[in-house]
């Protein structure tokens, strides 16, 4: 009786814990998206000399109380679930340590406390919120039509840097020497890349009738080159949307794996029910 009762409250604390899809759940991600927030207002705010100069104590008390807040959410997700490496290594886990620790490390060096701002990684726990699976199919579609364009957009990357080569010991050879700040190769593929990408920061700039000319054609070969990536990955995202199914934020309690399609009763990876945390 007293295993049985044991097994439903470690269950119930998993279905909170790590399942975005129930009301409890989504509670406990929202506040604990809010705490993530607070904490990282309060690590920006303590940088204004004056502010850490009146209310230094009240955001080391506030910090202290988040730090320890996490710390033990971090050990009951380390708790309901079956295999706790699972979630150790899993990349949420890395990132929940990695956030939790600076307060600790700032007792023994000074300034580390700085590094609580890595707290901002947890916001991506945004998605499990916003979980309700069009947001999660859209993001695996994302994802997947990312890594499909891979092999096509590294092509195109390896011809704009030949092209940006080309433009740039171009450059140097018609405005070497007067002035207009292209001194050397390097420095003319950096302005070739600026004016590419469409940022034009202004620090060089060519003085020359030719070179002026030169740079305005780059400069409409820029808007060119910006469409070609976005067009690779459009591309794939379509296809990839054709064959999206529904996923949700059901957690294997037995391996960690994530992204089960809706209504699914066992795990994909490891064959595991889900929704269930054996003992």
């Amino acid at each position: 009786m007293q295993t049985t009762a044991k097994k439903s409250w470690r269950q119930k604390l998993y279905e909170i814990i790590y399942e975005a899809d129930t009301p409890a759940g989504k509670w406990f991600d929202i506040v604990l998206l809010l705490l993530i927030l607070f904490s990282i207002v309060v690590v920006m705010l303590e940088s204004v000399p004056s502010y850490h100069k009146h209310y230094g104590a009240f955001f080391d008390i506030a910090e202290w109380v988040i730090t320890i807040i996490f710390s033990i959410e971090y050990i009951l997700r380390i708790y309901t679930i079956k295999k706790p490496s699972a979630y150790i290594f899993s990349f949420f886990g890395i990132i929940d340590f990695l956030s939790t620790i600076p307060k600790y490390i700032s007792l023994f060096f000074a300034g580390a406390g700085i590094l609580i701002a890595l707290r901002a990684l947890r916001l991506l726990r945004v998605f499990r919120i916003l979980k309700l699976s069009p947001f999660v199919g859209e993001a695996q579609g994302l994802s997947k039509s990312l890594k499909a364009s891979r092999a096509k957009i590294s092509v195109f990357l390896l011809a704009v840097l030949i092209l940006t080569i080309i433009l740039g010991t171009v450059m140097y050879l018609v405005e070497f020497g007067h002035g207009s700040g292209f001194d050397n190769i390097p420095k003319s593929m950096y302005w070739a890349i600026v004016t590419l990408t469409t940022v034009g920061y202004g620090d060089i700039a060519p003085v020359t009738p030719l070179g002026q000319f030169i740079a305005s054609i780059i400069m409409i070969l820029g808007y060119g080159i910006l469409a070609v990536p976005t067009g690779i990955v459009s591309a794939e995202y379509a296809k990839q949307k054709r064959q999206n199914t529904p996923k949700n934020t059901q957690v294997c309690p037995n391996c960690h794996a994530v992204n089960h399609q809706d209504g699914a009763e066992f795990c994909y990876h490891c064959g595991h029910k889900l929704n269930e945390t054996s003992m």
